[in-house]
C-alpha cells in the first residue's frame, strides 16, 4: 500500500514509487534527487509537521510538508511482507 511522504513517521524509511505535483515544483523535486527508486529515511519533523528533514542519496534534504505530499512512496516495512 503506497503512502505519501507527508505521512511518514520519523525515522521510517521506504522507496518513491511516484512524483506528482504540477510545473515548478515537480521540476524542483527532481532538481533535488527526489525520483521514483530513490530510497528515503525520514529524520526528523518540526514540531507542527511543517517542514521536515529527510535523507536521500546521501545527504539531508529539507521540504514543506506540501511538497513532501507529492511524493508517493512505498515503506520499507511494506515492501518486506
Amino acid at each position: 500500500m503506497a503512502k505519501l511522504l507527508s505521512d511518514f513517521a520519523v525515522g521510517e524509511s521506504g522507496k518513491i514509487l511516484s512524483v506528482s505535483g504540477s510545473g515548478a515544483v515537480r521540476r524542483r523535486l527532481f532538481d533535488m534527487g527526489v525520483t521514483p527508486g530513490a530510497d528515503v529515511l525520514l529524520r526528523k519533523k518540526a514540531p507542527l509537521g511543517d517542514p521536515i528533514e529527510i535523507t536521500i542519496r546521501g545527504y539531508e534534504l529539507t521540504l514543506r510538508k506540501a511538497e513532501a505530499a507529492c511524493v508517493g512512496m512505498q515503506s520499507a516495512k511494506e515492501a518486506a511482507k
